[in-house]
C-alpha cells in the first residue's frame, strides 16, 4: 500500500504477452501457460509460487485400446494446450517415423475437452485435470506446473527496476511463510549436529544446553517434532509465519 502500484486482473493466458510487450511489470500465471504463448524466451519465472500445481497429462479411455503415448501417436487428440501438445506428440512422431498424414493430430478445444472421446472427437486428450468421472486415465505426463511469479526479461522501464525487485521480494517473503514454521526448543549442547538444519542457538543458564530456534518446512513439522524428541529436546514449540526474508 505504500507503492504507486495498480494490481490488474488479466486471464492466466494473457499475462505472459502482456509482461513481455505491454506495461505490466510482474504477473502471477502458471508455468505451463508461459509455454503455451511461446514466451519463455523473453519471461523470466523469478518465484516459483507453490499454489496451482497440478500435471499435464495424456488421458485416453480407461477401458481402450490405447494405453501408451506410442499407441496414440498418429491419432487424434484434443487439448487446449495444442502448443505444449504439438511440440510433445511431435517428438514422439519423429522417434516412431510418422511422418504426413501419418502423424498425430492435434486439435483445439476450450472448454469440452474431457467430452471429446466420449463424443467421438479425439481418440486421447490432454489436460491438467484428472478426468476419472468420464472414464478417462493417464497414459502420460507432459508437464509438472504451478504458479510462477514473472516478469520481462528485458524491463520496460529501467527507473522501476529497484520497485520490481522490491515488490518480488516482498512476494517471496509471503510465499516462504506461508511455506515454513519456527520451531523453538530447548536440548543438551552434545545433541546439537542432530537438531534441526541451519539452526540459530542461544546459551542458556543451564550449563550444557542451548535454546535452539530453526525454520521448518510446515510438511515436515510433525517428523522433526517426532525426532527431536528421540534426542531428548524439551519445550518444543512452534510458530507460524506472517511475513519473512529467507
Amino acid at each position: 500500500m505504500n507503492h504507486p502500484i495498480v494490481l490488474v486482473f488479466l486471464p492466466a493466458a494473457d499475462i505472459p504477452s502482456f509482461v513481455a510487450n505491454g506495461d505490466v511489470d510482474l504477473g502471477i500465471t502458471g508455468h505451463d501457460v508461459i509455454l503455451e504463448a511461446k514466451m519463455q524466451d523473453q519471461i523470466t519465472e523469478i518465484h516459483q509460487l507453490g499454489f496451482g500445481k497440478c500435471a499435464l497429462q495424456v488421458q485416453t479411455p480407461e477401458n481402450g485400446p490405447f494405453k501408451s503415448v506410442e499407441d496414440l501417436a498418429g491419432k487424434r487428440v484434443v487439448t487446449s494446450f495444442d502448443v505444449i501438445a504439438g511440440a510433445y506428440f511431435a517428438k514422439i512422431d519423429e522417434q516412431l517415423s510418422l511422418t504426413g498424414d501419418n502423424r498425430t493430430k492435434i486439435q483445439y478445444v476450450g472448454g469440452s475437452v474431457e467430452a471429446a472421446c466420449a463424443l467421438g472427437l479425439a481418440d486421447g486428450i490432454e489436460s491438467g485435470d484428472t478426468m476419472r468421472a468420464a472414464g478417462l486415465h493417464a497414459i502420460a505426463t507432459v508437464l509438472q506446473t504451478e504458479a510462477v511469479l514473472i516478469k520481462s526479461k528485458a524491463p520496460h522501464r529501467a527507473h522501476h527496476a529497484s520497485l520490481i525487485d522490491l515488490m518480488a521480494s516482498r512476494i517471496a517473503g509471503v510465499v516462504a511463510a506461508g511455506k515454513y514454521v519456527v520451531c523453538e526448543y530447548n536440548v543438551r549442547r552434545e545433541s546439537i549436529t542432530q537438531a534441526a538444519a541451519h539452526p540459530t542457538i542461544s546459551p542458556l543458564e543451564e550449563e550444557g544446553w542451548v535454546a535452539i530456534s530453526s525454520m521448518v518446512e510446515k510438511k515436515n513439522i510433525a517428523n522433526v517434532m517426532d525426532r527431536l524428541v528421540k534426542i531428548g529436546a524439551e519445550d518444543i514449540l512452534v510458530f507460524n509465519l506472517d511475513n519473512c526474508r529467507v
